[in-house]
């Protein structure tokens, strides 16, 4: 887990999020990002910014009185997800072939 202090960045941090998320991040690990509320935007923002890359929102909190703290988990392989999804549907076609072959088997008895 590695914890990133964006305050000094006021309402201009989140492309430099990203960034830290990208290159500073490693697959299936977590980030901690801290930075001032301002009005309050920059916390819907950055909820539909790390969304919008890919990553996992695990967290958000009102750190003290002025600033807020995010946590962001990066699952942003697309290899590693693409496979989990062949892997799902190759589990699902096999049930539905042993499914059809009870169903013939119980056909056949009859």
């Amino acid at each position: 887990m590695k914890r990133f202090d964006l305050r000094p960045l006021k309402d201009n941090f989140y492309d430099r999020m990203l960034e830290l998320m990208d290159k500073e991040v490693s697959s299936g690990e977590n980030a901690i990002f801290l930075f001032e509320i301002g009005d309050f935007s920059g916390v819907q923002k950055s909820a539909d910014v790390v969304l919008e890359a890919g990553y996992t929102l695990m967290n958000s909190l009102k750190f003290n009185e002025v600033d807020w703290t995010i946590v962001v988990k990066k699952e942003k392989d697309v290899e590693l997800i693409e496979k989990k999804r062949k892997e799902a549907e190759e589990k699902a076609a096999l049930e539905t072939k042993k499914a059809e072959q009870v169903e013939n088997d119980d056909d056949d008895e009859e």
